[in-house]
C-alpha cells in the first residue's frame, strides 16, 4: 500500500475508532497473540496485516487487517457462541465496506495453525489476484 492509502485509510476510519483500536491491542486475548506472532512484520508469505484494525466507515475494530487483499481475520472464542446474530450484522456491515471476512473458532486455531495459516494465505492471494 502506497503512502497517500494509508493516510486516506487512517482519515475514514476516524480518530475514536484509532483510540479504540490502541486499546484493544493492549488488552489481545491469548488467541489473538499467538497468531498475531505468524502473521506480524510480512510473516505470513509478506502479506501486510494490521491487529486491533478500525474498518473505516464503520464502528468496528477487527481483530486482524490485511488492506491489500481487502481481508479480515477474526477469531471466535467462547462469548461468540452467544451472540451469532450480532456477529452476522457486524460481519455484514464489514462486508459492505468491500472485505471478505474469515472468521475461526479459537480451538481451530490451536489444533491446526498451519491450515488456518493457508487458508489466510491462500485467500489473501486470490483476493489480491483477482482484484489486481
Amino acid at each position: 500500500m502506497q503512502e497517500s492509502d494509508e493516510a486516506v485509510f487512517r482519515a475514514r476510519a476516524g480518530e475514536v475508532m484509532t483510540q479504540v483500536a490502541r486499546g484493544l491491542r493492549q488488552r489481545q486475548t491469548p488467541s489473538e497473540e499467538f497468531l498475531w506472532q505468524h502473521l506480524r512484520n510480512r510473516r505470513l508469505n509478506n502479506l501486510k496485516f494490521r491487529r486491533q484494525s478500525p474498518i473505516e466507515n464503520t464502528a468496528y475494530v477487527v481483530d486482524f487487517l490485511c488492506y491489500e487483499a481487502r481481508l479480515v481475520v477474526e477469531l471466535d472464542g467462547g462469548i461468540h457462541m452467544s451472540q451469532t446474530e450480532d456477529d452476522a450484522i457486524r460481519q455484514a456491515n464489514i462486508e459492505a465496506q468491500d472485505y471478505d471476512v474469515l472468521r475461526f473458532q479459537n480451538e481451530y486455531l490451536v489444533s491446526d495453525l498451519e491450515g488456518v495459516l493457508t487458508c489466510i494465505m491462500m485467500y489473501a492471494h486470490r483476493r489480491i489476484n483477482f482484484s489486481g
